[in-house]
């Protein structure tokens, strides 16, 4: 009796210490696992404490140059590399960190008069316009904005032409004034995202009569170029009687400076005798064809300024081309100066 009460105790015994002893080890391993997380991740908080400024300076500090070369008869150049460029900021020469042709990578934004007579050309053109945008790279971007003597944004910028595309759908406001130089600087001003590493365009199209804006068109042009943004505009002109003949209305001051002084182009649609023909039907594509053309006769250079570049002061820009057989070649830059603000501590 007694071997067999023995028994039975050393085996409960053996039987309950093993699992013990694994749980205590098991419990050690989870501890040891949880002090090297818990390591691992203040190292990589301590890290990254380091690191904003850096992705920051990267992200707001890139200057972006568009430009085009031309050769001695005035033709687009294309197919440069980035090699082929010499960029200097305030003579001093600075790497270029970036580069693209100027359609790879396009924000296009649609400024659309919605005040007059030119909004029934418009709605009739949408699909037109947004096969502009169709033809640029993966990456591009449009919106639209919609203006009387106030602007709206009604469609913000996106990949999806759908959602551009029902924004060029919009009853007509007769009887409204029109502010178009509040309307373009508001356009200007819609590009201010971090992301600058774009070709930055405004499509405006509007009849070029101003009768509301408290923005002057020099105001927006030197906005345009520090943001680099390029105007294209497409001229919708009335027509009046005068001097006996049917003339277009002339447009307001500096309204066609705004795409001939910021890199872009001036389309004027139109003429007296067309505008006396019920039957006339406008068809803007070639217009965006040029448009596009345009674009890609063109490239986009960016680098990253010093430090000591935020003075709050103006910084020239200057592009040249680094082979000694493109003499006979000319680079003309979209955006020849820059201003960086100082960073208050």
């Amino acid at each position: 009796m007694f071997l067999h009460f023995k028994a039975p105790t050393r085996h409960r015994y053996s039987s309950n210490a093993a699992p013990l002893v694994r749980r205590a080890s098991v419990a050690s391993i989870l501890f040891s696992l949880t002090l090297l997380l818990v390591a691992f991740q203040l190292n990589a908080f301590a890290q990254a404490q380091d690191a904003p400024d850096e992705v920051l300076r990267v992200r707001t500090d890139l200057i972006t140059v568009p430009l085009f070369v031309t050769d001695k008869s005035g033709r687009r150049i294309s197919g440069l590399q980035k090699q082929d460029f010499v960029v200097r900021d305030n003579g001093q020469v600075v790497e270029t960190s970036y580069f693209a042709s100027g359609a790879e990578r396009v924000a296009l934004l649609f400024a659309l008069d919605a005040s007059g007579s030119a909004r029934d050309i418009i709605v009739r053109q949408r699909e037109a316009a947004l096969a502009l945008f169709s033809r640029f790279g993966k990456s591009s971007r449009v919106a639209v904005m919609r203006f009387t003597e106030r602007a709206d944004l009604a469609a913000s910028f996106t990949s999806n032409s759908n959602q551009a595309l029902e924004a060029f759908n919009f009853p007509a406001f007769p009887g409204r004034r029109t502010a178009i130089f509040d309307a373009a600087r508001d356009a200007v001003r819609s590009f201010n995202t971090p992301d600058k590493a774009e070709r930055r365009i405004v499509v405006l199209i509007s009849d070029g009569l101003d009768t509301a804006s408290t923005t002057s068109a020099s105001k927006v042009i030197g906005e345009a170029l520090e943001s680099g943004v390029s105007f294209y505009i497409i001229h919708l002109p009335l027509f009046e009687p005068r001097d006996g003949r049917l003339q277009a209305r002339p447009a307001s001051k500096g309204f066609r400076d705004l795409a001939e002084k910021t890199g872009g182009k001036y389309f004027m649609m139109g003429d007296a005798k067309a505008a006396l023909s019920p039957r006339q039907q406008y068809d803007l594509a070639p217009i965006f064809q040029a448009i596009e053309e345009d674009l890609r006769g063109q490239y986009l250079l960016g680098y990253y300024p010093a430090e000591g570049a935020r003075d709050n002061l103006p910084h020239r820009i200057e592009v040249g081309l680094a082979n000694n057989n493109n003499k006979r070649l000319r680079a003309q830059t979209l955006r020849p100066w820059y201003v960086l603000k100082k960073v208050e501590r």
